[in-house]
């Protein structure tokens, strides 16, 4: 029997998130945030995070450093729930950090990859990542040193029995290498953004991305923001709406989506309830800053999904 619902490896670091500042930001002078969020950060933390507090057994495969950061990073995670005796402390070496300036709908993103970047296939004990009934990675072009190996890993999930998703994330490099592809044989779900989407396929358009990556993984779910999201499973496509009743920032919604669609996607939802979970998580998520303070607020949590679970359905 499986131990764990999903197994997640990927990167662990917190956001520090710099709000209400200047809309150009001026060298050498000293401008003023109107607010500061610390709080966890990576898309592979968040999407376990949220994914637990969701009601799922999830076990988490990451590297941290040996530095206050690291710890900071166990302690928000671990009071999910989720099971971290898989984190691997790197001597010496330091954790990644992440520092998000919003501006408007947008923001900049600044990252110190650390231990994200240098946590190698070597380093995953595959016993504990396969003893799931799902596998799951985040970030496939930060996790530089398992890159390489990034086939085999999917591949030994896959002969183990396992469903499989890939949310890739964006490319610092701005070069979406074609060894993607190879990985993809072995992904049941792959779950990008509009711009990873066309990025990785190289088309000009959201529906010419689903059709090139729908012939290279079984169901891809493309992230669109207030569009919406679009399914492509096959010759199928499917899609849903998004929630917009409260916005405060869109760090993390991506990553909330994943859980509440990965969450439906175990227990054999049909697509059409995927996504609507899915858009339902993120909206959850983009009510308080940061991708997983809504979801750390536990009243807040069970009312949102109690009310809005039922509208989706109906």
């Amino acid at each position: 029997m499986a131990t764990f619902d999903v197994s997640v490896v990927g990167e662990l670091n917190l956001d520090i998130i710099l709000s209400g500042l200047p809309p150009n930001l001026q060298l050498d002078r000293e401008q003023l945030a109107d607010d500061l969020k610390v709080t966890l950060g990576s898309s592979s933390a968040i999407f376990a995070h949220n994914l637990a507090l969701l009601g799922n057994q999830v076990g988490f495969s990451s590297a941290i450093g040996s530095d206050s950061l690291g710890v900071i990073c166990l302690e928000r995670l671990g009071e999910s729930g989720v099971d971290l005796s898989r984190v691997r402390r790197f001597p010496g070496r330091q954790t990644g950090l992440t520092v998000i300036l919003p501006a408007g709908l947008q923001r900049y993103i600044l990252t110190y990859p650390g231990t994200m970047s240098e946590m190698r296939y070597e380093d995953l004990d595959l016993d504990s990542v396969c003893a799931a009934k799902h596998f799951h990675l985040s970030s496939y072009f930060l996790q530089r040193a398992l890159r390489p190996r990034m086939t085999e890993l999917f591949r030994h999930a896959k002969a183990a029995g396992l469903t499989t998703s890939l949310d890739t994330n964006d490319d610092p490099d701005d070069e979406w290498g074609e060894d993607l592809y190879a990985v993809l044989k072995y992904v049941d779900v792959l779950l990008p953004n509009e711009r990873e989407a066309c990025k990785i396929s190289r088309a000009h358009d959201v529906h010419s991305a689903a059709e090139f990556l729908a012939a290279r993984a079984p169901l891809v779910v493309i992230k669109r923001g207030a569009q919406g999201v679009i399914a492509r499973q096959g010759r199928a496509t499917f899609s849903d709406a998004p929630k917009t009743d409260t916005f405060v920032d869109a760090v993390g919604a991506g990553d909330s989506f994943d859980a509440g669609f990965i969450h439906q996607f175990i227990r054999g939802a049909k697509i059409e309830d995927c996504l609507k979970f899915g858009n339902v998580a993120g909206a959850l998520s983009v009510i308080r800053a940061g991708g997983t303070e809504a979801f750390r607020d536990a009243a807040l949590r069970e009312s949102f999904l109690r009310t809005n679970w039922g509208q989706a359905k109906q």
